[in-house]
């Protein structure tokens, strides 16, 4: 394990000793996992790859032909284990020291609620660049992070076109 010191000479101990990422699928979360791969493979860092399945609307009342709520959220669950563990298979490497998480909820709180569940010292997630009424109406899960979470986060935005 790697160990660093201060400009002062002082040990700091493991940086980056635990690291999470959320993804989501996307291109924007797939730089951000690239990033994340890299740091955690340099820093011989244990890695959180996690999945936030948005909080579904109560969808109970209104009419969904030939499938129960209950039975809609088995299949999205379902679903995000299957895409987690054919990303993991294909992104990961020879790097092995990883975990995966896939959880309900709010992204931003989830997140953070499992970043300090580990212990994480780095959060890397990508950043969507919305701006304008997109912003204002869906905000920012990575501005939420960054301005809520105990440890440094690290928002990766896609390199232009």
């Amino acid at each position: 394990m790697k160990q660093f010191l201060s400009r002062e000479g002082e040990e700091m101990g493991r940086l980056f000793e635990k690291i999470v990422t959320a993804i989501d699928f996307s291109e924007n979360s797939d730089c951000a996992f690239e990033y994340a791969l890299t740091l955690a493979a340099k820093f011989e860092s244990e890695l959180t790859v996690m999945h936030v399945i948005n909080e579904p609307v109560d969808l109970r009342g209104f009419y969904v032909p030939h499938i129960s709520f209950e039975q809609l959220e088995k299949e999205i669950e379902h679903g995000a284990v299957k895409m987690m563990e054919e990303f993991c298979s294909t992104r990961m490497g020879s790097f092995s020291n990883y975990k995966t998480a896939i959880v309900t909820g709010v992204p931003y709180d989830e997140i953070i609620r499992k970043a300090d569940e580990v212990g994480a010292s780095l959060i890397v997630l990508g950043t969507h660049g919305r701006t304008g009424l997109d912003h204002l109406i869906f905000g920012s899960t990575a501005e939420r992070v960054v301005r809520s979470a105990s440890c440094p986060v690290m928002t990766i935005k896609l390199p232009p076109a």
